[in-house]
């Protein structure tokens, strides 16, 4: 039976996180080339793993792909690295042809009120959740054109939407990440390449574990209708719908998967 993604070459940034591994294995069991990228040596910590574990993780990720008779590559990607981007894609097209779609997946949170925000803190959420997805777009759209067309995926968030009161850098990059989004859809359209944002609310993942303080978790969990944390996979299938032919006349959009958070 033919996966929602055959033969898709898809390029995903922090493969080797919680989300980001979730989305690569149920986009290869769809059928799609998978090139897994995330950080290889840095001291940024993510996940409350070193970057190198994190490579680790996706290296095996990649391993376990293709001895299940999948198609996937690792490459080594700081994001907000404009030449880590040009080489990345290069390496896409070189090994499978093309680039069909793009999963600005990768990113970090910081868990602390306004006073408590340094400027280089600051700048190191911008430079990776924002000019991050800047940077990726700006490297994935002519390999797209030269395919005739592509989808872009870019992860927002819920506090990109509605404020928390906490964690004013990564709320203001999840909302520039947004209307970058919009502006991208409406750029090129044209080129046969549409452009939406995931906006997740609270998912169960080590990144959420390790920045949000324990006895905050029950609170937050009674302001969602659902009364849970999200799955991983509940985030996979939203990226592969907007991955896939499916969403074929949708550009421009937020698809919003937080077990109801925003609706009050």
């Amino acid at each position: 039976m033919a996966g929602r993604l055959d033969n898709k070459v898809i390029l995903i940034t922090g493969a080797g996180g919680g989300l980001g591994s979730e989305q690569v294995r149920m986009m290869a069991k769809e059928g799609a080339k998978i090139v897994a990228a995330n950080l290889k040596q840095d001291p940024i910590i993510a996940d409350e793993q070193p970057a190198d574990a994190l490579w680790k993780k996706t290296v095996n990720l990649v391993e376990e792909i293709n001895q299940n008779g999948g198609e996937a590559i690792a490459v080594a990607l700081d994001v907000t690295q404009e030449q880590d981007w040009i080489e990345a894609v290069a390496e896409t097209e070189k090994h499978f042809g093309r680039l069909d779609v793009l999963v600005n997946n990768a990113g970090i949170y910081y868990h602390a009120g306004l006073l408590e925000h340094t400027v280089e803190k600051f700048y190191q959420i911008v430079n990776i959740n924002q000019l991050g997805v800047l940077l990726g777009m700006k490297a994935a759209v002519p390999a797209m054109k030269r395919a005739g067309g592509g989808s872009i995926v870019n992860f927002a968030s819920i506090y990109g939407i509605a404020g928390a009161g906490v964690s004013t850098a990564y709320q203001s990059t999840k909302g520039a990440v947004r209307l970058m989004t919009k502006s991208a859809a409406m750029e090129f359209v044209g080129d046969n390449i549409r452009v939406n944002a995931i906006c997740p609310g609270m998912f169960d993942t080590n990144l959420f574990e390790s920045s949000v303080p324990k006895e905050e978790w029950e609170p937050l969990i009674s302001m969602v209708p659902m009364k849970r944390f999200g799955k991983p996979h509940e985030i996979a299938y939203g990226t592969i719908f907007l991955a896939s032919d499916e969403s074929s006349f949708m550009t421009g959009t937020d698809l919003v998967i937080d077990g109801g958070y925003t609706c009050p």
